[in-house]
């Protein structure tokens, strides 16, 4: 006589998260930017995860880091510039941003989110000669490969950089702080906002809005790579105090070359305010005997040592904070400059 069939029941379905489990935020910092990664880090009341960076005597990067990052929201907070501190050039930093966002991919974080305040490359968006590279797109393009899964970005050069990621980017502007800055300390003078060229209008007629003051356009040209010429200003300065207002500093000839150019049409003084301050070749020396009267940029790039008294440097790792906190608690960025960061 046959046995009855058991009945086998299956274990029921796990259906809650496990008591005490919490999402992980974690905060690490690649050696172009460990200052303002450091910044960041304690405003969200972080320590910042060891990367485990080094450089082979054979100029290889390394990377591996010193705790398990399993499951976590991973932001890795890296300018993609040199650092003279650390030894490291633009291609350094970018190298080793890839390895970071790779060895995280390949070591089970969550998301990993490029905080990369600085976009390397951004000025290099669009074939301006035959047989050129469009460099700033093959640099989204091997951040997408090494396996980010969002950037966060400030103040871009071009707008159309969003374009060449298929992730999503979240693009920050430092203008709240500069214009704060603008006001605390200038708003008792007759200002006038000036546009180094006509690619920087919408952003200057935005920051000429928030300081209460007129704006004025200068004419540009670029007869060659990396060379600028100042026409004339489009708009009044005479008697007053004129602020350039500019995403990059560089080398500083052309912003000299500018200044001269308001105060020849009238302006008592000059100042130039930007988010990003490369300071590259002998900036210093330029701008120190040029007829600036002071100049104001953020930390997204690292002042090399030597910066003159009139180059004043201030923080954006409030911003990135605030945005970095909402990013990993799914909440809104744009709601941070009310949805003035779209500046193009």
């Amino acid at each position: 006589m046959s046995k009855p069939l058991e009945t086998v029941t299956a274990p029921a379905p796990a259906t809650s998260i496990p008591a005490g489990y919490e999402k992980r935020l974690m905060i690490t910092a690649g050696r172009a930017s460990r200052e303002l990664g450091a910044k960041i880090a304690d405003r969200l009341g972080l320590a910042l995860t060891d990367a485990g960076l080094k450089t082979f005597s054979d100029g290889e990067v390394y990377c591996r880091y010193a705790e398990s990052i399993r499951g976590a929201d991973l932001f890795i907070v890296q300018s993609v510039c040199g650092s003279q501190r650390e030894g490291l050039t633009v291609n350094d930093a970018l190298m080793e941003l890839l390895l970071m966002v790779h060895a995280a991919k390949h070591a089970s974080a969550h998301r990993v989110i490029a905080v990369t305040p600085w976009y390397g490359y951004s000025r290099q968006d669009k074939k301006s000669a035959p047989r050129e590279p469009i460099s700033a797109r093959l640099v989204a393009e091997l951040l997408e490969v090494a396996g980010i899964d969002r950037l966060v970005t400030m103040d871009l050069h071009a707008g159309q950089l969003q374009g060449f990621f298929s992730k999503t980017v979240d693009h920050m502007t430092a203008m709240p702080i500069l214009t704060q800055f603008v006001e605390d300390r200038l708003g008792d003078e007759e200002l006038a906002i000036l546009a180094p060229d006509a690619g920087r209008v919408k952003l200057v007629r935005n920051f000429a809005r928030k300081v209460g003051a007129p704006y004025a356009l200068m004419e540009k040209e670029r007869p060659a790579q990396g060379v600028a010429e100042i026409g004339r200003v489009i708009g009044d300065v005479k008697d007053k105090t004129a602020v350039i207002v500019d995403d990059i500093i560089a080398t500083g000839g052309t912003l000299n070359a500018a200044a001269q150019t308001v105060l020849d049409e009238g302006a008592t003084k000059v100042y130039a305010v930007a988010t990003h301050g490369l300071f590259s070749g002998n900036a210093y020396e330029i701008l120190s005997e040029g007829p600036l009267s002071g100049i104001v940029v953020t930390d997204t790039i690292p002042l090399h040592e030597g910066a003159p008294d009139i180059i004043r440097q201030l923080t954006c790792a409030d911003i990135l904070e605030d945005s970095i906190r909402r990013i990993f608690t799914d909440d809104s960025v744009s709601e941070i400059f009310a949805g003035e960061n779209q500046l193009f």
